[in-house]
């Protein structure tokens, strides 16, 4: 315990340390704020989790870092604006890792020695080689251009056979559907960078990294049609923690994206699928650990409270359009009134009035 408590307060402190440099990047660089931004200037901080796993938070949506021997992997990039930030607090904590093994012995002092260790320079960090995108939401993917670029993939090579492409950047994972949302985003809004879009796609219910990184195995595992059509669950297997995206998050209700692809029962769904992943280590609380999209570190226990929450939720609104009531009638009639003071907002980017109209729209969809 003492010696977790003294990594997290270092941690803690090389983020801070990093702010500084990061938005002056920023400054120099001039990116333009995405429509749904977080506050340039909030501070980053670095949650360790279990073995090589850390949550950064305060950069935009959660964001998971695997960081060890075979590089880094980095799942979701935060907002634009955030992205020099991201990074830089990325390179101190490899800093902070990579050691020459300097240790303090507690015995036989005379039979142990630093030397050897001291005199071995540590190897130096090796790059960001992955980054997972959750879902397209700009402040998931926002610093895939900036992130992929300080990166160097483990494998590469273009269509003429150029492997000297490998050394262009980290590889971008994520689901088809990201892909074709990303590069024609239709109306008036435009479209990314062509280095932020995803480089390797899946399309099926799943995909697995093709080796073990950083000691662990990787899953990814779509969720069709919950936040978007796009969603990607991504399961570290060994650390035995998930990353939940926006089908799970802890400040709000569930932000279900229509026009995208987004439906109530996929949500649900998803949440059904996060706790068939996890295992509880006593009475559903403890043992694996979920990264919300957005809010404090979790486990199964509140994945199933908010599931039981966004089911009652439904029922309710379900029951309410059988008995022919109107859109207006049904928010009139405050169906999450119980749930608001939690999850509830009247201002912002995503009202509960929306949330509300969201999953009447899904279920009048579902009856079609």
């Amino acid at each position: 315990m003492r010696n977790l408590f003294k990594a997290s307060v270092l941690l803690r402190s090389l983020v801070l340390a990093s702010l500084a440099i990061g938005t002056a990047h920023a400054q120099q660089r001039g990116q333009q704020a995405q429509p749904i931004q977080q506050n340039a200037s909030a501070q980053l901080e670095i949650l360790p989790i279990r073995g090589n796993l850390y949550m950064l938070a305060g950069a935009g949506a959660n964001i998971a870092l695997s960081v060890g021997p075979d590089g880094v992997l980095i799942v979701d990039t935060g907002t634009a604006q955030n992205s020099d930030r991201i990074l830089a607090a990325v390179q101190q904590l490899q800093k902070q890792l990579a050691t020459n093994g300097l240790a303090s012995w507690n015995y036989a002092a005379e039979t142990r020695s630093n030397l050897p260790r001291m005199i071995s320079p540590p190897a130096p960090a090796k790059p960001i080689r992955y980054i997972i995108n959750t879902s397209l939401d700009p402040d998931h993917t926002g610093g895939n251009e900036t992130i992929s670029r300080a990166g160097k993939t483990l494998t590469g090579g273009n269509v003429a056979g150029n492997i000297a492409d490998a050394a262009e950047g980290a590889s971008i994972i994520a689901h088809e559907n990201v892909l074709l949302r990303m590069s024609s985003p239709g109306g008036k809004q435009a479209a990314p960078a062509f280095r932020a879009l995803p480089t390797d796609t899946y399309h099926g219910e799943s995909m697995k990294l093709s080796h073990f990184m950083n000691g662990e195995g990787v899953l990814i595992v779509h969720q069709p049609s919950a936040h978007t059509d796009g969603d990607s669950i991504i399961y570290f297997r060994g650390s035995d923690v998930i990353v939940a995206g926006d089908i799970f998050r802890m400040d709000s209700y569930p932000m279900i994206d229509i026009e995208r692809g987004g439906n109530i029962q996929g949500v649900i769904d998803g949440l059904n699928h996060i706790l068939d992943l996890s295992i509880p280590e006593f009475r559903t609380e403890g043992g694996t650990m979920v990264i919300p999209g957005h809010g404090r570190l979790t486990d199964s226990a509140e994945v199933a409270y908010y599931r039981d929450m966004v089911t009652i939720i439904r029922d309710r609104i379900q029951d309410m359009i059988k008995k022919g009531m109107t859109l207006q009638q049904i928010k009139a009639a405050k169906p999450t009134k119980d749930y608001d003071p939690r999850y509830g907002s009247s201002t912002g980017p995503y009202t509960t009035d929306m949330f509300i109209e969201a999953v009447y729209q899904s279920l009048i969809q579902n009856k079609k």
